[in-house]
């Protein structure tokens, strides 16, 4: 849980190095963490910074939205569990495509599977 906790500071660093620095919060909700460790807060500012997050043992969800220096809007959601961490936004890179020669190389070796050897 630590390391999902220091992920969203260092996020939160980052944006806050090309904000206004004459921002106000304009609104920000926090439900402390419960007997469970559930937990979940949310807040907005005036230069248009939005980021919620809820979160319980088993894993943490969320949500960032914030304009780039370029004008941008960058929006990215997340979750992060045992499994790891899942972004999900339109300006994280991509992987390339599959070449068509390995799927042709795959699609070969489903059809024609390897001959089993008789074990004696």
């Amino acid at each position: 849980m630590f390391k999902y906790l220091l992920y969203i500071a260092l996020v939160s660093f980052v944006c806050a190095d090309n904000i206004n620095k004459d921002a106000q919060i304009r609104s920000f909700q926090n439900e402390a963490s419960d007997a469970e460790g559930n937990y979940q807060f949310a807040y907005e500012t005036s230069n248009g910074i939005q980021y919620q997050e809820a979160g319980n043992p088993a894993g943490v969800r969320g949500a960032l939205s914030y304009v780039s220096p370029e004008g941008e809007q960058i929006s990215l959601s997340y979750t992060a569990d045992e499994e790891g961490y899942h972004p999900v936004g339109d300006h994280l890179p991509k992987p390339p495509p599959v070449p068509a020669y390995v799927l042709r190389a795959l699609e070969y070796i489903r059809t024609h599977p390897p001959a089993q050897k008789d074990q004696q």
